[in-house]
């Protein structure tokens, strides 16, 4: 399906619902000429990945009339004629509106371009952008590590930060440290991985590799933020249910000059002793009057995983 003139502007779309693809392109891929000779793009498939090539505003159109017939679609097969029918969601109007909306919560990191993909996800970087500590409160699958990383990301390749650190508190969740194989680093590991992945995904191995060994990217446990000041930093502490009081005050006033603290956690999820308070509900309760500080609480209707996670989470809410 390559052509040798086509432009190098691009867009991909991922679809929940993994047969929407195969019924967009239609059976041996009947669908598949309208939708190219009608906006001038090529589209190619993996998954449930969609990646649309060509010129910006054919592809800017046709991103926002497959988003537009997924959402109408979706349960249904597809014919070329609901296509054409659904092709006046391209207005230039409509187009311009979704464009200013999208470069508004635009994301850029070195690997890929990402956006909120619900309301409170959106709250959620508006908050980093305009306070300095950021609290954010949800099950898994919501998107809160996955965004401050992104976010933190976007800073650095700005040049707006010096350093990026993440942090969780190695809570021992059935296993003692001291029982497990290898060097404290080999120890530590598994409990950071979360982060480490999400990395991964918006920078380059060898460029990690090489600010890791420059100390311009750190990630590691809480105990070694004590005593330290980290002046013009992003800071996202993740899994902080699983902070002691005094560990969050401790994490907090690390906080040095031109320097951003995002905090996450599910307060469901707590791996403490029964009887301690996690350091993250006593602190948002201390602090939830700071006008400087940013509160935001996602919920199931932010899950961004499985279809089947967000079920999972009201079923043990119930």
């Amino acid at each position: 399906m390559a052509t040798a003139n086509i432009s190098s502007h691009q867009k991909q779309l991922e679809f929940d619902d993994n047969q929407f693809l195969s019924s967009l392109f239609g059976y041996h891929d009947k669908n598949l000429k309208v939708l190219e000779d009608k906006f001038k793009v090529k589209l190619y498939t993996r998954g449930n990945f969609l990646s649309i090539k060509g010129s910006r505003d054919p592809v800017e159109k046709a991103y926002y009339v497959i988003q537009g017939l997924y959402v109408k679609l979706k349960n249904k097969d597809i014919s070329a004629e609901e296509i054409e029918n659904n092709i006046d969601l391209a207005k230039p109007a409509y187009i311009k509106e979704q464009i200013e909306q999208d470069q508004k919560y635009q994301i850029t990191t070195k690997l890929k371009t990402i956006y909120p993909k619900t309301k409170n996800q959106e709250i959620f970087l508006k908050l980093m952008r305009s306070k300095d500590i950021v609290f954010a409160v949800g099950p898994a699958g919501t998107g809160k590590t996955y965004l401050a990383v992104a976010y933190a990301v976007s800073l650095f390749v700005e040049g707006k930060i010096n350093r990026l650190i993440l942090s969780r508190p190695a809570v021992e969740a059935g296993e003692r440290l001291g029982f497990l194989p290898g060097d404290m680093k080999e120890k530590i590991d598994p409990y950071l991985r979360p982060l480490y992945d999400a990395l991964y995904e918006m920078m380059p191995v060898e460029e990690i590799d090489r600010k890791m060994m420059n100390n311009l990217i750190e990630i590691a446990p809480l105990a070694f933020m004590r005593g330290r000041t980290l002046n013009k930093s992003f800071i996202i502490l993740d899994e902080a249910q699983n902070t002691l009081s005094t560990q969050m005050k401790m994490f907090l006033t690390r906080l040095g000059q031109n320097s951003k603290m995002v905090i996450t956690g599910d307060l469901s999820q707590k791996d403490l002793p029964h009887n301690a308070k996690s350091g993250m509900q006593d602190a948002m309760e201390k602090l939830e009057k700071v006008k400087d500080i940013g509160f935001v609480h996602l919920n199931s209707s932010d899950v961004c995983r499985h279809t089947l996670v967000e079920k999972i989470i009201n079923a043990y809410d119930k």
